[in-house]
């Protein structure tokens, strides 16, 4: 017989033994370890729970259910009734060659708070972790069970499972010799805001000492937005939206009646932008979990003693209108519809227009929209928290390939296979345009370098952003480079326009039915992963 190509490790933990696969490069992973008690029964819409303690070794060698979503992607588990035991955490890692502790990043996922899990392939840590990072990643509730406005019981319970999985860390992570009092928190997308409302968390507070954020969504809801969102859910689950009546509902019906609503809102938004991106959950500011906007909080320097890197796509909403989860934009007035939806003043539209002069409507669409959703909050979130005395740094992914219709662009996603090293992951083709080729792999390794020393010491090898200067590295094929958003037109652009902290309850003007698909995960990505 051959020699099996892993060795089961055991470690101790607060809650008991667990045991993982050390493979031959020496990275051990643990999969699976509860951190919170299954939120369901008495525990469902309330805060996270201390898990219960096992007695003997626990086999932690896969990962664990994921969180209640019709979600089905590549390389991942599903969702199925009857899975709760949903907050758990995974951990990679190898012993550092001088037996110290090793920094610890954090990895929170993406999924538009709807959908996603630690499990999807791209987001192994052996990597990082063979560059001296021990890496941690946790399952947390999203779509209504986590994000959902119930009466009675508190907001953004997403939020709150991330905090407890970071006392898990504090409490536990020195077992696999990593630094409690060195954490970096990284996320994609809603994994990013996520990591930035962290910030802005008095519950957060202590718990890391870095964060990461990869394409940063302007996407919060106030109060009053996530009732009436909850209210249509209860209408076609066949509730009361009261905290008596959405508990009678199961998560499978909330999952299925939440699906049914965002594949409404194309006719029927909530909000002016669901009409065009039916996003139906995320954060609320509630003023107790989460006081305000996390750019409000970081200009207010409440959270300066975070070092703070941040990056995102040149092109993040191309990837969007690739899987169908985006409204089609054909003409000059359906932009302006558009325009009008998002509260963007008409010199915006005409600025993009002048400097894609050849380009055609939809274009000029998919560049605004992934400007206004990501590429412009993320800039100022980094701005903000230089000016207010934090330390921070900023990064754009300019990597493209080219090819048939357009190649490879450098859209929503592209970017997390290179940072994690992972460019021959399940999905990751699609997400990269084909096979990696030697320069990407040479892209990837700077990139994974990058967050490495980030994680170990807070410099990631740029300059930071200063009070007067945004400087910028520019990850790109074959060499990156620096530049200075001083001398950028698009983002010059963007000047003096506000980003409102929260949606109004209006409909959008004059739309006509125009969405194609439904906005159910399980629908609209049946074979690729969206991260948003």
């Amino acid at each position: 017989m051959g020699e099996q190509p892993w060795v089961e490790t055991e470690f101790r933990t607060a809650g008991g033994l667990v045991r993982g696969r050390r493979a031959p490069d020496g990275v051990t992973a643990v999969l699976g370890i509860p951190y919170a008690a299954p939120p369901f029964g008495a525990h469902r819409f309330r805060a996270p729970r201390p898990a219960a303690g096992w007695s003997g070794s626990r086999d932690c060698t896969a990962f664990g259910p994921v969180a209640p979503q019709s979600a089905e992607l590549p390389g991942s588990p599903v969702w199925r009734p009857g899975d709760e035991e949903v907050l758990t955490v995974n951990v990679w890692a190898r012993p550092a060659a001088d037996a110290g502790r090793l920094p610890v990043l954090f990895w929170i996922h993406g999924g538009a708070y709807t959908f996603g899990s630690s499990a999807q392939p791209d987001f192994d840590g052996s990597a990082l972790a063979r560059a001296e990072v021990v890496v941690v990643s946790c399952n947390y509730r999203v779509g209504f069970e986590g994000f959902g406005h119930v009466p009675g019981f508190p907001d953004n319970r997403g939020l709150l499972d991330q905090v407890a999985a970071l006392r898990w860390v504090r409490e536990n992570i020195a077992a696999f010799g990593g630094d409690p009092g060195n954490v970096t928190v990284a996320g994609h997308s809603a994994g990013a805001g996520s990591a930035a409302c962290l910030m802005a968390m008095e519950q957060a507070r202590g718990l890391f000492r870095r964060a990461v954020a990869h394409s940063v969504p302007h996407g919060f809801f106030g109060v009053e937005v996530a009732a009436a969102i909850t209210s249509r859910i209860a209408a076609e689950a066949g509730v009361a939206a009261t905290g008596p009546g959405l508990l009678s509902a199961s998560p499978q019906a909330l999952v299925t009646a939440a699906d049914k609503v965002a594949g409404r809102c194309g006719d029927d938004p909530v909000t002016a932008v669901q009409a065009f991106d039916p996003v139906v959950f995320q954060p609320v500011l509630d003023g107790e979990v989460l006081p305000m906007d996390p750019l409000a909080a970081l200009a207010s320097g409440s959270a300066r003693e975070v070092d703070l890197l941040v990056c995102h796509t040149l092109e993040e909403y191309w990837f969007l209108h690739e899987v169908g989860a985006v409204r089609e934009v054909a003409s000059e007035p359906e932009l302006a519809d558009f325009a009008e939806a998002l509260s963007l003043p008409d010199r915006l539209v005409a600025g993009y227009r002048a400097l894609m002069p050849d380009a055609p409507v939809p274009d000029r669409y998919l560049a605004i929209f992934g400007d206004a959703v990501f590429g412009e909050y993320s800039s100022r979130i980094a701005e903000q928290h230089a000016r207010a005395g934090g330390r921070a740094y900023l990064a754009r992914f300019a990597r493209r390939r080219p090819g048939p219709g357009g190649g490879a662009r450098p859209w929503h996603t592209a970017d997390i296979p290179f940072a994690f090293g992972n460019l021959d992951a399940v999905g990751a083709d699609f997400l990269i345009g084909g096979a990696p080729d030697a320069q990407d792999r040479a892209l990837s390794r700077r990139m994974l370098r990058a967050w490495a020393d980030f994680a170990a010491c807070g410099d990631p090898g740029w300059p930071a952003v200063t009070a007067d200067v945004t400087t910028v590295r520019v990850w790109a094929v074959p060499d990156d480079h620096l530049s200075d958003d001083g001398t950028s037109a698009v983002r010059a652009l963007w000047r003096d326009v506000p980003l409102e902290a929260t949606p109004e309850l209006v409909p959008a003007p004059g739309l006509a039915p125009a969405l194609t698909t439904t906005s159910s995960p399980s629908d609209t990505f049946p074979a690729r992963r969206t991260s948003k």
